[in-house]
């Protein structure tokens, strides 16, 4: 570094000293990180993906996404959580013919839930609450638990 970089430096340092700044730390950063899920501690990135939609083309896109976000990142570096909700939960019934995709990404680290209160609806609509595949999971407000993700330092996407 020559003189004249120094002196701008140093001078850098004093306007930021004078008007007291505040500098992040370390620390201050790890505070703001989401903390890793269970099972994934080292996990830098943190991404779900919103699930709400009937259409096939979508939700093979959401799958995809997660599947390419793993190859990506790399399984450990990434905690990827599928949140469905509406007609979105399809692709998570036992029944579904993503199944097999969706249990291949789940023993890779992914996280699939699905929304109770969707369940609560179709069951009172037709009596009978659908069978869910058993890899994914159930939380009692699907959107909630996206504000959640969000508000933790998920980045919440919507294919």
């Amino acid at each position: 570094m020559n003189r004249r970089h120094l002196l701008s430096f140093m001078g850098c340092v004093a306007v930021a000293a004078a008007l007291r700044l505040p500098v992040a730390s370390a620390s201050d950063l790890q505070r703001n990180m989401p903390k890793p899920p269970e099972g994934l501690p080292f996990a830098e990135h943190f991404l779900a993906l919103q699930l709400s939609d009937s259409d096939p083309h979508k939700q093979r896109l959401v799958l995809s996404v997660a599947s390419n976000m793993q190859k990506a990142y790399g399984q450990d570096k990434i905690a990827i959580e599928v949140i469905a909700f509406g007609p979105g939960i399809d692709v998570l019934r036992a029944t579904s013919e993503y199944k097999s995709i969706v249990d291949s990404l789940a023993t890779q680290g992914v996280r699939f839930q699905y929304c109770g209160n969707t369940l609560d609806t179709i069951e009172r609509e037709t009596g009978q609450r659908p069978n869910m595949n058993p890899r994914a999971t159930e939380t009692k407000v699907g959107v909630e638990r996206l504000l959640t993700l969000a508000e933790s330092g998920y980045t919440v996407i919507r294919p």
